[in-house]
């Protein structure tokens, strides 16, 4: 029970979190704190990585003016190299995709192949996309939102060699790009781009660099400059390590380049469970002159392993002693945002789609080049439908939370097909299927099955919740009242690291359909209406997760009180949603505030009072014309800390108790 009486175990403690924003505030940024103390209690001045959760592998990013633009390795998801667009490097969302896979012959279509590396660049007045797939090539464009071009082969020549991969593309101060070039353990070389985005000029040979395998694979090289110094940051392998070199030069003197060592600093906190960012993206400078840069890295802390949902992207400021850059040690509490405004972007969380509109969202993929073909919007308004022409096909998205309700609505009266949520590792050995299949509803991880009959025809409801590395089935006829699927499944085996770094691809969860057509009217992930638990946070401040009783719980450690933000909360169609129940145990009397959108500008939509001896407080929506996805913030009052417990938060349809 939640009111248990139990000693606390307290999971993140407040000095992890006083070391994370005394490293990475910085020279030339001034923290709220300084003047204010209660201001990150009211607005959101931090973010707790990562930034872009989920599998965003090989990362680059571009800055222009005050946009910043992200890319990295899509593999075989297609279509291919999905381009980002923030305004304050914590908020993301896609924007583009540069290629189709109609024109992507070159690319292999299985798990650990087709397209690696997505250097995003501006040069020469254009935008450029750098990646290999069997050689180097390049595609340009105008603007990131595209239309690309198609792609171009770089020319290589026996004075350059092989091209390899995860290369990237260094601007100089003049505006001469170059390519940083890697191909295998111990090549590392610089060669001038041209107006035409070819090769041009002498090659730069820095293959000493690496000659010893000092590290390891010196992969994913990227350069800076700053106050005269050329910066050349190699990766060490998909495991981790980051490592810097300077000189005054572009030269291949190995005298002249200095090794300054690891690049980031060791971290202070021991529940850091992003232990060995790698990787990163070339550093960028802000208005204000602080650095930051983005790096890869998987999730494990002892026995709890998420490395199946991949390589994901976290937000480090770079640190200067003198002209040596160190980049912020990787931490789990919030740390101080950069100094930019967010421009209404929510955070990075799985999208709703209602399938509403002409073309598909470009948070989509697939995982063959087929399945790009074998769906239509056009054939049943506000409906998708999966087609598949043998075998199966699969919609998808990268998943991004360890919790939550992906909810859909199939229509079951299709004779022969077998279709609902999917949810699969990166090289599709392990998977989970909830589906309807004539007459029965199935849950399955991989072998494991469990089924009950349905013949009811018409519309189906099916909801996959996930509670951490634990699966349930439900499936209902009015998508209110939901029957389990048997007992819940261990998704251990989906979630912990594979073999071969799971074909280097992490997670994605969506739907699917086999054996012939199938309509689905919506999908949903973070469904509002079902059980949201507070430790599944993507951001906070002044609180902390503890054990009470069963339960993991959250509550504050602060008299200014504190905060909890969890991403992507879908509110249903407008009106839908008419009041809020928050299951929390109190040792005081207490409101909580619940806002959506933003901490200091978004809309307060409730006031939950919470009492001893009660389990939940209820309280009705402020805004009855809610919908669509929102990112949820629960405030608690300031005053004495520990008073109040949230295990967790759903949305009613009814106000009535």
């Amino acid at each position: 029970m939640l009111l248990k009486p139990i000693v606390f175990v307290i999971l993140f403690f407040s000095l992890t979190m006083q070391n994370g924003l005394a490293q990475q505030s910085g020279p030339g940024r001034k923290p709220p704190a300084e003047t204010d103390p209660t201001h990150f209690y009211s607005a959101v001045n931090t973010y707790i990585n990562p930034v872009l959760p989920g599998d965003h592998p090989d990362p680059t990013l571009l800055k222009v003016g005050n946009d910043f633009y992200h890319c990295g390795s899509s593999f075989h998801f297609n279509p291919y190299l999905p381009i980002y667009h923030s305004k304050d490097l914590v908020h993301w969302k896609v924007i583009s995709r540069v290629l189709p896979p109609a024109n992507t012959g070159m690319v292999a279509d299985r798990p650990g192949a087709g397209v690696w590396q997505g250097a995003i660049t501006y040069f020469y007045g254009s935008y450029w996309i750098y990646f290999s797939s069997g050689g180097q090539w390049f595609s340009k464009a105008a603007a990131p939102q595209g239309p690309w071009s198609a792609p171009v082969r770089v020319k290589d020549n026996p004075q350059t060699g092989p091209l390899g991969y995860d290369n990237s593309i260094f601007v100089d101060d003049d505006g001469k790009p170059y390519m940083v070039i890697k191909n295998g353990q111990k090549v590392n070389r610089l060669q001038a781009l041209g107006q035409d985005g070819q090769l041009t000029d002498s090659v730069i040979n820095l293959d000493w660099m690496n000659a010893n395998l000092q590290y390891s694979w010196a992969e994913g090289p990227v350069m800076c400059k700053r106050n005269g110094y050329y910066y050349y940051f190699p990766a060490g392998d998909v495991s981790g390590g980051q490592y810097v070199l300077r000189a005054t030069a572009l030269t291949a003197d190995s005298t002249k380049w200095e090794r300054l060592g690891n690049f980031f600093k060791p971290s202070p906190d021991p529940h850091n469970t992003f232990a060995r960012p790698n990787h990163i993206s070339a550093p960028v400078q802000l208005a204000d002159g602080t650095w930051w840069t983005i790096g890869q890295s998987y999730q494990k802390r002892d026995q709890d392993d998420w490395s199946g949902m991949g390589r994901q992207t976290s937000l480090y400021q770079v640190l200067w002693e003198g002209d040596r850059p160190w980049g912020a040690p990787p931490v789990s509490g919030p740390v101080v945002k950069p100094a930019l405004e967010n421009d209404n972007t929510p955070w990075r969380s799985v999208r709703t789609d209602h399938f509403d509109t002409d073309s598909l969202g470009a948070w989509w993929h697939f995982l063959t080049k087929p399945a790009a073909a074998q769906y239509s919007l056009a054939h049943r308004k506000g409906w998708i439908r999966l087609s598949p022409d043998s075998g199966r096909t699969h919609l998808l998205q990268k998943e991004t939370d360890h919790f939550y309700s992906a909810v859909t609505r199939l229509d079951a009266d299709a004779l022969a097909a077998n279709g609902g949520i999917y949810l699969t590792n990166g090289n599709q050995t392990v998977y989970a299927r909830l589906y309807y299949a004539q007459g029965r509803i199935v849950f399955q991880l991989n072998s494991t099955l469990r089924d009950i009959p349905y013949n009811k025809g018409g519309n189906v409801w099916l909801k996959l919740e996930r509670w951490e590395h634990q699966l349930s089935g439900f499936f209902s006829t009015d998508g209110k009242n939901w029957t389990s699927v048997g007992a819940p499944l261990s998704a251990v085996a989906l979630d912990k690291a594979q073999p071969n770094f799971n074909s280097w691809v992490g997670t994605s969860i969506g739907l699917f359909a086999e054996h012939g057509p199938v309509d689905f009217d919506f999908f949903v992930c973070k469904d509002g209406f079902s059980a949201l638990p507070a430790i599944g946070s993507s951001n906070q401040y002044g609180t902390h997760k503890i054990k009470r009783g069963d339960d993991w719980v959250v509550t504050n450690f602060s008299t200014h009180g504190g905060w909890l933000m969890i991403s992507g909360v879908d509110f249903g169609t407008a009106g839908e949603a008419r009041a809020i129940e928050i299951m929390a145990a109190a040792t005081k009397s207490g409101e909580l505030k619940v806002l959506v959108d933003d901490l200091e500008n978004g809309k307060q939509i409730a006031g939950v009072p919470v009492k001893p001896g009660q389990l939940s407080g209820r309280a009705l929506l402020r805004n009855k014309d809610l919908s669509g996805q929102h990112d949820l913030f629960i405030r608690f009052p300031a005053g004495a800390s520990q008073e109040i417990f949230i295990k967790s938060i759903r949305l009613l349809r009814t106000g009535k108790k």
